[in-house]
């Protein structure tokens, strides 16, 4: 068996093993969420508390009735100290989300082996994001001027086409790693193609089912003005995971993801998102993942709207 595959095996169930055991110790209403899945969190949702108490956190987040988290880098821990202090808080982590935008992903793929993940997952995977914001905040202009906000510039059906071309790529290194790649999207994919279509359809399309799969962040595709329960019944297969999150109301769909215009998040339950009918259609396309997922600004803390999301997940299973 090739190393790294055989290292993936054995952290893989290893894994698995600790993952069933801790959720064996405990009443399955204490950790089985929505369509009968464990509740995960995204770890960005706790990024402050992590970084001043990382063992601390995850125990909180176990203690809270968490069972599975998606990373989000490992601060100042290794992949491997991190995986060491994941079992401890008896957590495991199917889905690394990582850098994927460059050439050499071999040490991206090592990372979510170690995890014991078998999804790796990216997002706004375009090329040219630095870029256009920088050209964005240096237009010409008078000295004194106010410096134009930030933004995101436009990435149009040729954009949308080479974004779907680097995802086959990223999709065909995981699959020779032993992974499975997945995307995550914000709201910027929802931009309209000259058809009227939204690049997102793109995406979907033009990338091959068996190498890319996605990963469904319910929150900024609603801001956006589109619709997750369609996209899991249209595309059925291609679908795993879902980021459960929350926007206070916007006054009109938005597909502004940086700059003054960008949506506020909030604790699931009190902004506009229904995730009734997600859950079932979720349940209906074999959802394997859910993430808890929250933006800024957090009413009191990070860690306590944790809490207050899970307990909103707890009245919908």
């Amino acid at each position: 068996m090739h190393s790294l595959s055989r290292r993936k095996f054995l952290v893989t169930t290893g894994a698995v093993g600790a993952g069933a055991f801790a959720a064996s110790l405990l009443p399955r209403a204490a950790w089985a969420g929505p369509m009968g899945l464990p509740v995960g969190i995204q770890l960005y949702t706790v990024g402050k508390p992590m970084a001043e108490d990382t063992p601390g956190t995850l125990k909180q987040l176990h203690e809270i009735g968490y069972r599975e988290v998606e990373s989000a880098g490992g601060g100042k821990h290794t992949a491997k100290e991190l995986r060491g202090l994941l079992d401890d808080a008896g957590l495991v982590c199917p889905s690394a989300h990582l850098q994927l935008t460059g050439d050499e992903l071999d040490a991206q793929f090592e990372q979510a082996h170690v995890l014991g993940a078998h999804y790796a997952v990216s997002s706004v995977l375009r090329s040219l994001n630095r870029a256009a914001i920088q050209a964005a905040t240096a237009a010409p202009g008078a000295a004194d001027a106010p410096p134009k906000p930030p933004t995101l510039a436009p990435l149009g059906l040729d954009g949308f086409k080479k974004t779907a071309e680097k995802m086959n790529e990223v999709g065909r290194k995981a699959k020779a790693a032993g992974l499975q790649y997945a995307y995550h999207n914000h709201n910027f994919e929802f931009e309209k193609m000259p058809d009227g279509s939204p690049g997102y359809d793109v995406l979907v399309k033009e990338t091959d089912p068996e190498l890319v799969k996605f990963e469904i962040d319910c929150g900024w595709m609603t801001v956006a003005g589109s619709d997750p329960v369609a996209y899991m019944r249209n595309y059925p297969g291609r679908i795993k995971m879902l980021h459960i999150k929350d926007f206070k109301p916007v006054a009109k769909p938005t597909i502004e993801l940086v700059g003054p215009g960008r949506p506020q998040g909030a604790d699931l339950g009190t902004g506009f998102v229904d995730y009734g009918p997600i859950f079932a259609a979720g349940k209906a396309a074999g959802i394997e993942h859910i993430f808890v997922e929250q933006e800024t600004p957090f009413p009191v803390s990070q860690l306590d709207s944790a809490k207050v999301d899970f307990a909103y997940l707890q009245k919908l299973s």
